[in-house]
């Protein structure tokens, strides 16, 4: 009974993470016609890392011992790979359709769970296989991906899917080690280290409310990397890997809120197929304990 609790909390960390990316998302969207994809990823990392040095201030004399890790170059790389995901990601959009370049993202639950099994050592049995796989057929209800997912631009999205399940792996390898704040922190300071390297090259002055909105893109950040961080903490990574898709009922009921956009039969549709696939493996979880 424990452990079906630790699995179920798990979850839930992980469904109030892919939300808070996604109101971060949406942010973003509406800003990529003033500033350009690689500034708004050093401006999200930017806010980020703000918020965690407000924290870090309340922590008082107990800073140093909290930011003690084990694992320093790990943490570095980690972040990288977030950069990278999110950086691909938003490049693609400047040369192909949100659909298009969801669909390939979306990817990335397959690619954790195959990396789960070199590097976790977790074993994946068919109901997770199932799980993943039902889940990815209810994103492609969604998108409906046209054929010119052949152009080179495509590994993009698919480069920043890889990246992205390599960070998921990460995540899963320091919870056993580190303290959840620790993880937080390098998480902020090295996306901004990261994020920083291209800056010079795509500068433009940001206005007043774009500034603002780095800010509370910081805090949602912040909470959404926390929440990740505890839900593997509690949970193994090809497990979650299906409630990823969650994303798409998130994101279509942010379009519907922010621009107005009312979900097709093909969203609703395909929303249902991917909540059938998360239920699927809570019940199969549950069975097994």
């Amino acid at each position: 009974m424990q452990e079906q609790k630790k699995t179920h909390i798990g979850i839930l960390f992980l469904l109030a993470s892919i939300g808070f990316i996604t109101v971060v998302d949406t942010a973003a969207k509406y800003m990529t016609t003033s500033l350009p994809p690689l500034q708004l990823v050093w401006g999200y990392f930017l806010g980020i890392f703000v918020c965690l040095l407000g924290l870090a201030a309340s922590k008082g004399g107990g800073l140093p011992r909290l930011l003690r890790t084990q694992r320093p170059l790990l943490h570095f790389g980690r972040s990288g790979l977030l950069v990278l995901s999110i950086s691909m990601l938003f490049l693609a959009l400047r040369h192909m359709s949100l659909a298009d370049a969801t669909a390939i993202s979306f990817t990335s639950p397959l690619f954790i769970t195959l990396l789960a099994i070199p590097i976790l050592g977790e074993k994946v049995d068919g109901a997770r296989w199932l799980a993943v796989l039902g889940g990815l057929c209810g994103v492609l209800v969604v998108v409906r991906p046209g054929s010119g997912l052949a152009s080179w631009i495509a590994l993009l999205p698919l480069g920043g899917a890889v990246a992205f399940a390599g960070f998921q792996i990460a995540t899963r390898l320091l919870a056993s080690t580190e303290n959840t704040f620790a993880t937080l922190f390098y998480t902020g300071a090295g996306g901004l280290v990261w994020s920083s390297l291209a800056l010079a090259f795509v500068w433009q002055t940001p206005e007043p409310w774009h500034w603002l909105t780095f800010a509370i893109q910081g805090v949602l950040g912040m909470g959404a990397h926390l929440c990740m961080i505890k839900a593997f903490e509690n949970t193994e990574a090809s497990l979650l890997a299906p409630f990823n898709y969650s994303k798409i009922i998130w994101a279509a009921a942010a379009g519907y809120l922010v621009f107005g956009n009312v979900p097709s039969l093909n969203t609703l549709a395909g929303a249902l197929i991917i909540a059938m696939a998360g239920l699927f493996i809570m019940l199969h979880e549950r069975r097994n304990n």
